[in-house]
């Protein structure tokens, strides 16, 4: 049973919290180190929905009558409650999605989780006057836009489910989200926790398949949706919510180069590379996906990255020495095994991995690294989400950078190089909506993210993620 700790929330245990969220007879939720259910999921129908958007709609004009301090105050004491049941949502996470406790893994998730929800109550959005000259005067405010309408993807679903709704609620909104249906209990689970200090009905997550979603995306209700997932599916959300005028958010993933520079030293950078390629087993949207070396310095960089690599441990998210885990889905599974298997059929060279246990319990694929591949292999022209990294030798920077922009992916990039301000000139060339020099994917709350090309459009974080999630209104006079 939970526990009440004064000034801490309600603290839960992975099994209140379970109970919590879970059904007898529902959806199966597959421990992906296992592939067998260990609990079952609510299955929501298109009239839950319903009922969840007039409750929302009863719900969201109090809290946008709220101040903008009265929000930040519940959605504070809404962090405190997640922080206080941290090691039971860690769990969850661990055995729903993957991931494992240790690391940049479960526990560094719900850490995000009460990270962005403190930026997210932390950051200042005034009225910004942007003409006073005595004459005229026009000044600029953000107003909510009514309902939000939510759906997140599997790999970090109670972190990507926080960047979604907490700017959402910050601005006064209502929010009805849909969490992947591979991953709907930590969801669950953070909205359970974080709802005890927000009014009934304001916000609901509902745990169902892509019909569910399909119906958020098309409804007039929803003023705004916001999508974490593939480019096919963004694009059936850009022509359902057509017709609504709906606005969108939409973060559809990535191929993300990185581009190593002949003045590294190879052994500094190997881990920050590996990092940047395997967090969450490679399922990361912003993840290196490719990698570009030039030639002096590719056997050492190679040979070092191969090194670490092949040192980290992998196995059950729940099992503590461990810090890579399985992949998250039997079909991802596939995805990442075709190819790779493509990629040796090619004349690739492994040089880490790339022999999975296909008759073993659970979805794991060793980490991965080959080289040897022209930019046409799939295995670099495809999103491969999981953890096999293709590495590929240039001689030139400019063909590096012309290669590193092909195709339609434009989420993130990186540069590695021992010269900050060289490495600045080639990042400005990278079409990519962030790119890190000398790291890979290290997002920040206060720095705005998005994609270009075929990453999709729309800012979270900070500022520019808060004007996001309301309409302006400019005031004259």
């Amino acid at each position: 049973m939970p526990d009440v700790m004064e000034g801490r929330g309600t603290v839960e245990t992975y099994e209140s919290l379970l109970a919590a969220v879970s059904v007898e007879h529902g959806t199966p939720v597959i421990d992906p180190a296992t592939g067998q259910a260990f609990a079952h999921a609510p299955r929501a129908t298109l009239d839950d929905l319903e009922q969840a958007i007039l409750a929302a709609r009863a719900a969201q004009p109090e809290w946008a009558a709220r101040t903008d301090e009265e929000r930040r105050a519940a959605l504070s004491a809404a962090a405190d409650e997640v922080e206080a049941s941290a090691e039971a949502l860690a769990q969850l996470i661990a055995r729903e999605q993957g991931k494992p406790l240790s690391g940049p893994g479960a526990r560094f998730e719900v850490g995000a989780v009460v990270g962005w929800l403190r930026a997210t109550i932390a950051t200042p959005l005034e009225p910004e006057v942007v003409v006073d000259d005595g004459q005229a005067k026009a000044t600029v405010y953000y107003r909510p836009i009514g309902l939000v309408g939510a759906i997140g993807p599997w790999n970090w679903p109670a972190m990507i489910a926080t960047w979604q709704f907490a700017p959402a609620l910050r601005m006064g909104n209502g929010v009805v989200m849909k969490p992947s249906e591979y991953t709907p209990l930590s969801v669950l689970a953070t909205a359970h926790l974080v709802n005890r200090h927000l009014p009934e009905g304001l916000f609901t997550v509902l745990a169902g398949d892509r019909e569910l979603g399909e119906a958020i995306g098309s409804h007039p209700a929803f003023g705004k949706v916001t999508f974490t997932g593939s480019a096919r599916t963004g694009q059936a959300i850009m022509r359902a919510s057509a017709d609504n005028l709906t606005r969108l958010t939409l973060e559809l993933g990535g191929n993300d180069p990185g581009i190593v520079l002949p003045d590294v030293d190879p052994k500094a950078i190997a881990e920050g590379l590996f990092w940047g390629a395997f967090i969450n087993t490679g399922q990361t949207c912003a993840a290196l996906k490719r990698l570009y070396v030039h030639e002096d310095v590719y056997d050492d960089v190679v040979q070092e990255l191969a090194a670490i690599a092949g040192a980290m441990p992998m196995g059950p998210g729940t099992d503590e020495q461990n810090v890579l885990g399985p992949l998250t889905t039997e079909q991802q599974f596939g995805v990442v095994d075709r190819l790779v298997e493509d990629a040796k059929a090619r004349g690739g060279r492994v040089v880490l991995g790339g022999d999975p246990d296909r008759d073993a319990a659970g979805w794991f694929y060793p980490a991965t690294l080959i080289d040897g591949l022209d930019d046409d292999a799939d295995l670099v022209r495809e999103e491969q989400f999981g953890p096999a990294l293709p590495i590929l030798k240039y001689a030139d920077v400019d063909d590096a950078i012309e290669r590193a922009n092909r195709g339609d992916a434009g989420l993130g990039a990186s540069v590695w190089s021992s010269d900050p301000e060289r490495a600045r000139e080639v990042a400005a060339r990278i079409q990519a909506g962030s790119v890190w020099i000398n790291s890979h994917g290290t997002i920040h709350p206060m720095a705005p993210f998005g994609g270009v090309k075929g990453s999709g459009y729309g800012l979270e974080f900070g500022v520019e993620g808060l004007k996001a999630m309301g309409v302006p209104q400019v005031i004259h006079g």
